[in-house]
């Protein structure tokens, strides 16, 4: 097994299940159903061993909780960061309310989470049948977001964002978010194998150095979270998801500083 096969079965798996489109069943309003959820996934192969992963246990980037690969699969050789692309039809849903978000969003949100697990769970299951040890953290029973652990400020012992940094993914923006070139408006997932792949190059050096700095998720923010002087502020931010859940419960997200920037669906030209 190798990246290209890996590359292979999943997109074979997004583009082939009935779950990559939002059902009539499950649709909050008639406009969604049939709509496709996400694009054809986009891979980065990162080594287990990358000096990043012991500098994220800094305070200043994640903390001592972040467990480095090897804490999570001693045999770990390698990383695999893949980024889902919304559709249009999420991305454009999403543009039209200046403080809500769309439906549409809300089901690639929660809908889309749901196939991401059971892509998680279907590449897992296949390259430890090929005969390698390997794990997802994000479903793994060790996971812990960053609201159900002691002293930490938000963020997770496993961060998609830092991992897709790390692996040569992409950067971030001023909104947290990863850019990728398929922009940012998606979402992450990260395997750890014992497989050991060949790895790409990290082809930058600055962890801003897609964003252009233009200001956009700034002034798309509905409760001004983002600002250039301190970037995004995650209790605002959790405060208004939190909103939205009690409003369209089990549904939630927002994904406003994602759309109608630069950086939606590309990396932004300097």
């Amino acid at each position: 097994m190798n990246n290209d096969d890996i590359v292979m079965l999943a997109e074979e798996f997004i583009n082939n299940s009935s779950n990559n489109y939002i059902s009539k069943e499950n649709a909050l309003h008639p406009k969604c159903v049939g709509i496709k959820i996400y694009e054809t996934p986009i891979f980065a192969f990162g080594s287990a061993d990358d000096e990043l992963y012991t500098k994220y246990k800094s305070f200043d980037i994640i903390g001592s909780h972040f467990l480095e690969p090897a804490e999570w699969l001693p045999t770990v050789k390698t990383v695999i960061s893949f980024f889902l692309p919304y559709t249009d039809k999420i991305k454009t849903g999403n543009s039209v309310n200046s403080h809500w978000p769309a439906d549409e969003w809300l089901h690639g949100r929660y809908e889309g989470q749901q196939l991401l697990t059971q892509l998680l769970e279907y590449l897992v299951k296949a390259i430890s049948e090929a005969g390698y040890k390997s794990l997802a953290p994000s479903v793994d029973q060790r996971f812990v977001t960053g609201s159900a652990a002691e002293n930490i400020k938000f963020t997770s012992n496993w961060s998609e964002r830092h991992i897709a940094y790390a692996c040569g993914l992409g950067t971030f923006g001023l909104s947290k978010g990863i850019i990728t070139k398929k922009g940012m408006a998606g979402r992450l997932g990260s395997i750890l194998t014992e497989l050991n792949l060949s790895k790409d190059i990290r082809d930058y050096n600055d962890i801003y150095e897609y964003c252009i700095m233009c200001g956009g998720c700034i002034d798309s923010c509905p409760i001004q979270a983002i600002s250039f002087g301190g970037g995004k502020k995650s209790l605002p931010c959790s405060d208004f998801l939190n909103d939205v859940m009690e409003k369209h419960n089990p549904r939630y997200g927002c994904g406003k500083c994602q759309v109608s920037v630069p950086c939606e669906s590309r990396i932004p030209s300097k």
